[in-house]
């Protein structure tokens, strides 16, 4: 009983590190762009350059997320192979969990993608006026 609950303290450990670790590492990768300073853009943005820096803060908060997933899918992958965890007296904490996880992540990443390739439309039609 004790494994099994160490092996689910880690992972829940696993996701809160995981989540924590995922917001500042999409702000550095579109520019240190705060939530704050978005917001505000997103109110102001009328040139193609302003569109373009909201489009790579989606794409890089997409591709934050694509991560999570694949972190998300090895460990399902990883759960899977022990008989332990994987067991339907197990699984909801463990690979139920990851695979729900994996697939939130993936259509968070779709949706942002979404925003990103519109805000690049934006910005081609700022550019025609």
């Amino acid at each position: 009983m004790r494994r099994i609950l160490s092996v689910l303290a880690l992972c829940i450990a696993l996701t809160v590190v995981v989540s924590s670790h995922a917001q500042p590492a999409s702000q550095a990768k579109a520019g240190k762009m705060g939530k704050q300073q978005l917001l505000s853009l997103i109110a102001t943005a009328k040139t193609p350059a302003e569109h373009r820096r909201i489009a790579k803060y989606y794409e890089a908060e997409a591709k934050s997320y694509l991560e999570q997933a694949k972190e998300h899918e090895d460990l399902a992958a990883a759960y899977k192979k022990n008989p332990v965890t994987s067991s339907s007296k197990y699984a909801t904490g463990t690979l139920n969990h990851c695979d729900y996880f994996a697939h939130s992540f993936k259509d968070d990443a779709a949706k942002m993608q979404e925003l990103a390739e519109m805000h690049e439309q934006m910005a081609k039609d700022a550019e025609h006026k």
